[in-house]
């Protein structure tokens, strides 16, 4: 099968340190002239260079939907920036099989004075399409977008979100072969973003190309069969998503799943108890934030008490990204219930079974409080950070249900079926006939 995407050799290079200037034909002639001069003596400049990108390497399939995941700094924008044609790459080379339309920032290509009815046009017209293309898609982009009162208003009057769900509408309906989005769903709010991702679903089934740049992992590994996992400007690994996002974690790269204070000055906390670090691990007691769905995970609390004769009781408090507080915890530890803790360094930790969160990102705020008299002696809100993944390869809740599933929690639970009809009949009517 022919590739709709090839990357070859590529490398892109950036130069710091010095800003760019506007030259004149002045300025151009006279660079020309001194050419040889520096070749002579060498370039003195203080600037230096850095390569966002070097010796990338891949192919895309027609109707592939891949990932793009790495921390930030990685390389993944300036990917997309030179596929979308924005910027020009230094060395190597893409080649591309079909339309592109990218979403790489809000509002991407959008004419600011022009209204938003002016600019989806325009933007189809920039896509290489009809405008008779464009007006069979006009109902369902508006719609999408929820704009209608101000699709005849200039867009520099809209709101971020406005702006957004208009841009997301264009690049996602006006059918192109190949669509390439980056990070901008964050911007929205959580209805908007749930939209957004399935409507990349539909878009996915319909055979088109998407390259989808995210640090959401429970989106890349549910759009996404096949991710890439750039750091430093390389790829680091390509295949399966479920798989190159579990090297992701254990590489180390994109772990915030551990929190540490190491100087007691600089650690949260009173003259009684400090926090010293908060970590999640996997069940095999490896640092991690992105965790299987079926697989229990571990909330370490280390602290240190400075003073004796304090019942101290530590706790978490879960969120989930839209804000929802899912639960609280507080130590039930017998063996230290009720108990003042002496001087010195604990570690106290709290299993979450597997098959009970949602797929989905948490956020843990860790404290440390005494019941009596009631007070709270530490609070770090958001002190770590960890996602749920469900990959569909296993025995989740999810079954082989490949949809979007709603609720903070998601465990399996107990089926029993048993049939209640015989030869299409009752079987208490049929008990009773044949008494008879």
């Amino acid at each position: 099968m022919k590739h709709i995407i090839r990357v070859e050799n590529l490398s892109k290079q950036y130069r710091i340190g010095k800003r760019e200037p506007y030259e004149t034909l002045r300025d151009t002639v006279a660079t020309v002239i001194r050419a040889p001069i520096r070749k002579l003596f060498g370039n003195r400049s203080s600037a230096e260079h850095i390569w966002a990108l070097r010796d990338v390497n891949f192919t895309v399939q027609p109707g592939e939907t891949v990932g793009i995941i790495g921390r930030n700094g990685a390389g993944k924008s300036t990917l997309l920036k030179i596929l979308s044609r924005v910027t020009e790459p230094t060395s190597g080379r893409v080649k591309l099989y079909g339309r592109v339309a990218s979403l790489l920032e809000v509002g991407t290509g959008f004419h600011w004075e022009l209204t938003g009815r002016e600019n989806i046009f325009l933007n189809g017209s920039i896509l290489g399409m009809r405008r008779a293309e464009i007006k069979q898609r006009f109902d369902e982009i508006v719609a999408f977008a929820e704009i209608e009162k101000f699709l005849d208003t200039p867009v520099k009057r809209y709101s971020s979100g406005m702006y957004l769900r208009l841009a997301f509408a264009v690049a996602a309906h006006l059918e192109p072969e190949i669509l390439l989005v980056d990070e901008v769903l964050a911007v929205g709010d959580a209805n908007f973003q749930r939209k957004c991702l399935s409507k990349m679903e539909d878009v996915g089934r319909q055979g088109r190309t998407v390259l989808f740049v995210s640090h959401n992992m429970p989106a890349v590994t549910r759009l996404c069969p096949r991710a890439i996992l750039l750091d430093g400007g390389k790829v680091i690994s390509d295949g399966p998503s479920n798989q190159v996002v579990s090297s992701y974690l254990t590489s180390g790269l994109g772990t915030t799943a551990a929190r540490e204070w190491l100087g007691r000055g600089s650690a949260p906390g009173n003259e009684i108890v400090r926090l010293r670090a908060v970590r999640v691990r996997n069940q095999h007691g490896i640092l991690s934030d992105v965790l299987d769905i079926r697989e229990p995970i571990s909330i370490e609390l280390e602290y240190e008490v400075l003073q004796p004769g304090h019942v101290l009781v530590p706790n978490y408090d879960f969120y989930n990204e839209e804000g929802i507080q899912v639960f609280v915890a507080r130590e039930i530890d017998p063996i230290w219930d009720g108990r003042v803790r002496p001087v010195g360094r604990y570690a106290s930790t709290a299993w979450i079974p597997g098959n009970l969160l949602a797929e989905g990102t948490f956020l843990v705020g860790a404290a440390i409080s005494t019941m009596n008299p009631a007070m709270i002696h530490v609070h770090e809100r958001d002190a770590v950070a960890f996602q749920v993944v469900d990959s569909m390869d296993g025995n989740s809740a999810r079954g082989d249900y490949a949809g979007p599933m709603p609720g903070v929690v998601r465990p399996v639970l107990r089926w029993q079926t048993r049939s209640l009809l015989e030869n299409n009949q009752p079987l208490a009517a049929q008990a009773g006939d044949n008494a008879r």
